[in-house]
């Protein structure tokens, strides 16, 4: 049987290839900041989001957005001013986010806790045609960004000091980050889940990382796997009945070991070949370290 004779396959299909794209654009230079599990905070926060639109009949795709935005440019602030009380603010933010959903929902008339495991970790049925236009609006906005500011943007993730002194818009950088973070999160759960869609962002990433060198090369990299995952994933499911994001994440982990395998084996036959000490120590280096500014 063709899963696609559907519609809300289709829909469902569309809309996990934008995220395929979006999400590891964006993931790599999360994962250079360190900041690789801050999509996984945002979903809390978005499902407040979530909640309010369910309780005010509106689309929870937008209200999500919304309030993902407010408390992403939130965490971006406690984070610039870099005390020790950060976390904790943190902590609060991200735990008052999901509890807040929880109880928004729960007061909704909603079916409860399935309306609540859908966002949580997507569903095949729940992408209408108004959030697909939403998808397909926001994430192209945000794949743009990610491509066009390439450079500045990697400048501010590698070196925020230097970026700084080169006279880059270092704060308003960082604030484009947090709120492209915050709407790639919100329109994923549809698809891929809130609580999964961080890995989205990072395990393509560090699939790429495997294989490739250059920044530009990764993120070309990390964006073929997250459309392969999201396309596979969203065929699987529709096929064995499970949910799509834990589907999605599931194959991009085996992307993940089979070229961390495959890398490695490679590696290690080139050095019985005799590729030399020093080949062989510049190939130790952690993938990360090897982006350097200029790579292009």
């Amino acid at each position: 049987m063709d899963l696609y004779q559907y519609e809300f396959m289709v829909r469902a299909l569309i809309s996990a290839l934008i995220i395929g794209l979006t999400a590891p654009a964006l993931g790599i230079y999360l994962v250079q900041r360190r900041l690789s599990l801050i999509g996984d905070g945002i979903g809390h926060v978005a499902l407040t989001g979530v909640g309010v639109g369910l309780l005010l009949h509106q689309s929870p795709v937008l209200t999500a957005v919304i309030v993902s935005v407010v408390g992403a440019i939130g965490v971006e602030l406690v984070r610039e001013r870099g005390r020790t009380s950060g976390d904790l603010a943190l902590a609060l933010l991200f735990y008052g986010g999901i509890a807040g959903g929880v109880v928004l929902v729960g007061l909704s008339d909603s079916s409860g806790n399935a309306s609540l495991m859908q966002f949580l970790f997507g569903s095949l049925t729940t992408t209408s045609r108004q959030d697909l236009t939403v998808i397909a609006v926001l994430g192209a906005a945000v794949l743009i960004a990610m491509l066009g500011l390439r450079q500045a943007l990697f400048a501010v993730c590698n070196d925020e000091e230097y970026a700084r002194v080169s006279g880059l818009p270092v704060r308003t950088l960082n604030l484009l980050m947090a709120v492209t973070t915050a709407v790639t999160v919100t329109i994923a759960m549809r698809t891929v889940g809130l609580l999964l869609v961080s890995a989205l962002m990072v395990v393509p990433v560090a699939a790429a990382q495997q294989v490739t060198r250059g920044f530009r090369s990764t993120m070309a990299a990390a964006m073929l796997i997250g459309v392969g995952a999201a396309a596979a994933g969203i065929t699987l499911a529709g096929e064995v009945n499970t949910a799509p994001g834990a589907t999605i994440v599931i194959l991009a982990i085996a992307v993940f070991v089979a070229l961390t395998v495959g890398g490695a084996t490679w590696r290690a036959l080139r050095r019985r070949a005799g590729a030399g000490p020093a080949r062989a120590g510049v190939e130790a280096e952690p993938p990360d370290v090897v982006l350097q500014a200029g790579a292009r």
